[in-house]
């Protein structure tokens, strides 16, 4: 068994308040969830209206698949206009680390 952690500090754009931060947030936390069957959060940031930290979680069998899926978790939030990348960390556990 191999487990993923994907780390996404993102910047926000025209974003004035948290109220406005959450609505921006959740549909991508919903897309990532719903598109890659990952457990996915807003993990951090959260007293700041321009920023968020994204975490992304995936478990499966293959190191190779846990990657693909992290890797295309990254890309669909680059790609997202109003959000911008500001790091990504992508960790992997599997057995031999244990």
């Amino acid at each position: 068994m191999y487990v993923g952690a994907l780390e996404l500090d993102v910047l926000l754009g025209d974003v004035h308040s948290l109220k406005e931060k959450r609505s921006v947030v959740r549909p991508v936390v919903a897309e990532l969830r719903r598109k890659f069957e990952v457990s996915a959060a807003e993990a951090g940031h959260l007293d700041l209206h321009r920023r968020a930290l994204i975490g992304v979680a995936v478990v499966a069998p293959d190191a190779t698949h846990v990657r693909e899926v992290m890797d295309a978790a990254e890309r669909l939030v680059v790609g997202r206009p109003e959000l911008e990348l500001l790091s990504a960390r992508h960790r992997l556990l599997g057995p031999e680390d244990e």
